[in-house]
């Protein structure tokens, strides 16, 4: 990647010339473990398990996608709002398996509760809580299609709850969230903190994406720790609320998977004032820090996008709706002719133009005006008087390019993110089972 990731993270993380990594703290009731199934058949480690022994509150969105992975189709039958552990293997998507992955799976599901049940009885404090197949949720992420590798995970799963820790430094929260990538080129880690009343919490978070990127959801996985004290049903509220702005504001290729899954887990350990309605103006901080740490991941998964050498901005504004600003921007976005226009480094604002024609909104041609950088390229259904592509040529070689359209019909406005098209994008996909 060329592209500098220090322009996009929140300005708070520090990174080296290498890209250090910013550091997570531990949120406390959380344990994790990540080992080798040998999935990969090269040793990596590609199954993860996140354990909350005294059990979380939690709230998840999925894949709108209509063909699903057993784990979705699992974690949808699962009515509580309080979860006891998450199981994530790479690899395999478990899609398009039939009734064998899902026998697969609840084989794998009956294998961790006993085991968790175990590891329950050998606690200090004495108190054996058996753990139901009921309690845990499941996510995979890999190839649709080949047959669920079940047994070996099964067979591997009491060597990952004996490897359960609570201490989350930040090699280990570097273990887990690499983890569970697949054609990443690195793991996505993200910290925030804030106040609830006057207690401080803690938001700890890690992504996986890097292709099959499009909103509702995109082909990602990411898992949001804290240790506030939020009801579950307040948590799923301000998660599809955040998440509109964020993971569902982002897209690689436009192709969305069958096994997206963003979730948030509350371990109840801080005892911050009782929330009482999600209008609750206590959560209003609590909001804010999950934003910041959502959009850092899901910036950092169009960075790692495939292939990707230029990070983009998209920013329509003075549109009548957001609906109609978020599809002009996703048009755009989502155009191949732009992705590789903006690859070959050529200020084709043209390409810009015919996708802002496809997105089918009432626009007025008059009125816009098109920026490619703090370059005015057109206005009034015509290139801009001012228009000099010489220098625009010069930014096109920056690797953050930001997009602006003024529709200048409203105040609505919405930003996508993406990031172009390039040769080695076919690489990957073409020899992506290989």
């Amino acid at each position: 990647m060329t592209v500098n990731l220090k322009n996009f993270f929140n300005p708070k993380v520090k990174m080296s010339k290498m890209g250090e990594f910013q550091e997570l703290k531990p949120i406390e009731g959380l344990e994790v473990s990540a080992v080798s199934a040998d999935l990969y058949g090269d040793g990596r480690d590609d199954l993860t398990l996140f354990y909350f022994p005294e059990g979380a509150n939690f709230a998840a969105i999925y894949t709108t996608s209509k063909v699903t992975s057993a784990c979705i189709n699992w974690n949808l039958k699962i009515k509580k709002n309080f979860i006891k552990g998450l199981l994530v293997n790479t690899k395999n998507a478990n899609t398009f398996t039939g009734i064998k992955g899902a026998q697969g799976l609840k084989e794998i599901a009956n294998a961790l509760a006993k085991n968790l049940t175990l590891k329950s009885s050998q606690s200090p404090k004495g108190v054996s809580e058996v753990v139901k197949i009921t309690d845990l949720l499941f996510s995979s992420t890999g190839v649709i299609g080949e047959d669920f590798p079940h047994i070996k995970i099964k067979n591997t799963i009491p060597e990952l709850v004996k490897k359960l820790r609570s201490e989350q430094n930040k090699f280990v929260w570097f273990k887990v969230a690499s983890a569970i990538m697949t054609t990443d080129t690195r793991p996505k880690l993200a910290y925030e903190e804030c106040k609830i009343g006057n207690k401080l919490v803690k938001i700890s978070g890690i992504a996986k994406g890097s292709g099959m990127i499009a909103p509702n959801m995109a082909t990602m996985l990411s898992f949001i720790f804290t240790d506030a004290n939020i009801p579950s049903a307040f948590l799923k509220a301000i998660l599809r609320k955040v998440s509109a702005t964020t993971f569902n504001s982002i897209t690689v290729d436009s192709d969305t998977s069958t096994n997206d899954m963003v979730a948030i887990f509350s371990t109840k350990k801080v005892k911050n004032p009782k929330i009482y309605n999600v209008l609750d103006p206590k959560l209003i901080e609590f909001e804010k820090a999950l934003h910041r740490l959502m959009l850092n991941l899901a910036k950092q998964i169009v960075v790692d996008g495939e292939g990707a050498k230029k990070f983009i901005t998209i920013n329509v504004i003075g549109g009548k709706t957001i609906s109609m600003t978020k599809n002009i921007a996703f048009s755009i976005a989502n155009s191949p002719l732009f992705k590789t226009a903006i690859a070959g480094e050529d200020p084709n604002w043209g390409r810009i133009a015919m996708a802002i024609g496809k997105s089918g909104e009432n626009i007025i041609l008059n009125k816009i005006q098109i920026k490619i950088g703090d370059f005015l390229v057109a206005e009034n259904n015509k290139v801009a008087e001012t228009y000099d592509e010489k220098k625009l040529k010069e930014y096109m070689k920056w690797d953050s390019i930001n997009i602006e359209i003024n529709l200048n019909i409203g105040h609505a406005s919405h930003t996508v993110y993406t990031c172009d098209f390039t040769h080695d994008y076919i690489d990957i996909n073409a020899d992506y089972r290989n």
